[in-house]
């Protein structure tokens, strides 16, 4: 059964108690302006912050230093159930640079990999100290400048939309008092179990501490909602993917709602998406060091979301991407997959094709295709920009050969070897690596760039 509160219990609880906030360390919004921009083309900035995600988030005691959560284990005399945990525990401000390794100035934000005991981060662009930026895709282009020159196979710089709510929950779900504030309400289309609170309750029902990974763990419950991956990357491979799902905003799942394991085109959510990796479309040489978009340097993305009628309310027909670097524009690499035509843009046509030449499931024609991912583009859906490595698959599934040693047509996804990703690997060989976003443009097709000479 697919709920936001799954058992009417939990919305009882939720009703009475919810994340609290704690008061030991401030909370302070590192600014990262943007701008917005006309059809005409000027452009005014517009002076955005980021926050860090609460699952980073220090999780202590109302009335004290006790941490809540430890490791990957919650302290079972302050949470034996979610309505006490929730009462008893509040997350708290964050020292962005010091422990995260957070930095960001002017229009600029650059994630590092390991800080100490963390590894990874997430943060979100907010509009103000409470509310999330929202950003209606439909009919716009959204275009940013990328640095990943020092971004190694095995892990991922990620820049992406979910359909969150602007205010993290705050008001739909009474005793929440965190919120955008304090980086609440997260959810993807991979409906993810380790969140430790969704929907302002705590995610410690079966909670399992993971076999691999001394920070996480996950729950019964999952955190789901439509997702638009605009670039995940590192320096060996680029894929930009829409996942289409069911119902709208974020969507609590249990059980065959989450896709796990053989549920996986049973679930809420499409959680393959429809990717175009120019790797993968049979065009290796297109994307990486020294290469047509070379991944040494700075590079400035362009992605067009292209309605049926040229307005904001229309269907979504197409997802273009484009390159600028050195000062000349660059189309997107297009398909050299037999059964594919020569299309360098996410279209349903595109998605039908690639789905059926790499004998792929697809899921995202099941829930709607581009149509159905449309609809969730009629709400406003929130930026976050990550840096992460991947306990599940290292990362083979973007920059190496996924399933590992497989020889089909869409195996390949760029030339890393596929224990680069290994997690204990890369987190010892390569602690600071980063990632740099920064330039943040948005506004009607055409206004974010210019085009001048082509490569």
């Amino acid at each position: 059964m697919i709920s936001k509160l799954a058992l009417a219990t939990f919305t009882l609880l939720a009703a009475v108690s919810g994340q609290q906030v704690g008061t030991l360390e401030a909370e302070t919004h590192p600014s990262m302006s943007m701008q917005t921009c006309t059809s005409g083309g000027a452009c005014t900035k517009k002076d955005t912050k980021i926050v860090l995600d609460s699952n980073w988030r220090w999780l202590h005691s109302t009335d004290g230093y006790t941490n809540c959560y430890t490791g990957n284990e919650w302290d079972a005399t302050l949470c034996p159930d979610p309505e006490t945990c929730a009462t008893n525990c509040a997350l708290d401000g964050a020292d962005y640079e010091g422990v995260y390794g957070i930095k960001a100035g002017g229009d600029s934000l650059t994630l590092t990999f390991v800080t100490g005991a963390n590894v990874g981060s997430r943060v979100y662009l907010l509009a103000d100290d409470s509310t999330y930026q929202g950003f209606n895709l439909k009919n716009n282009e959204f275009t940013f400048d990328v640095d990943m020159s020092n971004l190694p196979c095995g892990l991922n710089g990620a820049l992406y939309f979910s359909q969150m709510d602007l205010d993290g929950g705050l008001a739909n779900h009474a005793g929440n008092k965190a919120g955008a504030a304090y980086g609440t309400g997260y959810c993807d289309a991979q409906c993810p179990h380790d969140m430790k609170f969704i929907n302002g309750e705590a995610n410690t029902i079966d909670w399992t501490p993971s076999d691999s990974d001394i920070n996480a763990g996950s729950g019964k419950f999952g955190t789901c909602c439509t997702e638009m991956d605009i670039w995940e990357a590192n320096q060996a491979a680029s894929a930009y993917t829409p996942h289409a799902c069911k119902g709208q905003g974020l969507t609590r799942c249990e059980g065959t709602d989450c896709g796990d394991g053989d549920d996986r085109y049973s679930g809420v959510c499409d959680k393959d998406g429809c990717d175009f990796n120019s790797y993968r479309m049979g065009d290796p040489s297109f994307l990486g060091v020294g290469r047509t978009v070379d991944t040494s340097k700075v590079i400035t993305v362009i992605t067009q979301f292209v309605t049926a009628d040229g307005t904001e309310s229309g269907a979504l027909t197409s997802i273009k991407r484009i390159y600028v670097q050195g000062g000349k524009t660059i189309a997107n690499s297009e398909s050299k997959i037999d059964g594919v035509d020569a299309t360098n843009e996410i279209t349903d046509a595109f998605c039908d094709q690639q789905k059926t030449a790499f004998s792929d499931n697809n899921y995202f024609k099941t829930l709607g295709g581009m149509s159905g991912f449309s609809t969730a583009l009629d709400s406003p859906m929130v930026l976050s920009m990550s840096i992460w490595d991947d306990h599940a698959a290292s990362m083979n599934w973007l920059d190496s050969t996924y399933p590992v040693g497989g020889t089909a047509p869409g195996n390949l996804r760029g030339d890393c070897a596929a224990t680069d990703g290994d997690p204990a690997t890369v987190e010892a060989a390569h602690p600071g690596a980063t990632v740099t976003f920064s330039n943040i443009k948005f506004g009607p097709i055409g206004s974010t760039f210019d085009a001048g000479a082509t490569a």
